[in-house]
């Protein structure tokens, strides 16, 4: 009972602390707008709707693309854990909320949130992006500094404002058509790779950052 309780107020704390810092870094970032492009990271998609998270990022890439903050957009995630290539789900929503399709990157190989920055960061880079940020929920946001880091990516954060994508989270669905998303050679993850190397992902250990 300890042991759980611990651990539920260890990740209260590390969410109160991750919401903190991100309201200071999306100050010091939005100051620093319009950015070249926004990395977005990917969500799985099962084939009926989007989730919350998912959801939650696609409706803040569009707010900071209302708004001017962003130039272009690179929706990351590969066929993780379902058969549909998350940034490719990602952008047919964008679409349909009314962000130009000419302006939407994705990057369908990253299949951990330390690949989604740097394989969106390469991708930016070969676009001639300059300023790049990355735009996602707040605890994602702290997980992914350390990686960035330590790679000396030139990468500002815009970490999600709850508050404002709230209305955003109640309105319908838009309907897309998933069937162009679909990786026809999917195999989850989970079967491909063992535990301890889906760890090593998370670390952003498998990445050849040579190549």
């Amino acid at each position: 009972m300890k042991t759980k309780l611990s651990l539920i107020v260890g990740i209260v704390i590390i969410m109160l602390f991750s919401a903190s810092c991100s309201k200071v870094e999306y100050n010091h970032a939005i100051k620093r707008a319009p950015y070249d492009a926004i990395i977005v990271p990917g969500v799985p998609y099962h084939g009926e709707e989007w989730n919350d998270v998912m959801k939650m990022r696609v409706y803040w890439s569009y707010l900071l693309y209302r708004r001017g903050a962003a130039k272009h957009i690179i929706y990351s995630g590969s066929a993780v854990y379902t058969k549909y290539y998350e940034a490719e789900i990602m952008k047919l929503y964008a679409v349909k909320l009314g962000i130009p399709g000419d302006i939407i990157f994705t990057d369908t190989v990253a299949e951990h949130s330390t690949e989604n920055l740097w394989y969106s960061y390469i991708l930016a880079k070969e676009k001639g992006f300059k300023k790049i940020a990355l735009a996602t929920d707040p605890f994602q946001n702290l997980m992914v500094k350390q990686f960035k880091n330590r790679h000396d990516l030139s990468i500002r954060h815009l970490p999600v404002n709850f508050a404002e994508v709230d209305s955003f989270m109640r309105l319908p669905s838009p309907k897309i058509d998933p069937s162009n998303a679909i990786d026809h050679k999917f195999k989850s993850i989970e079967e491909r790779e063992s535990k301890w190397k889906q760890f090593m992902g998370t670390l952003g250990l498998n990445i050849d950052t040579k190549e």
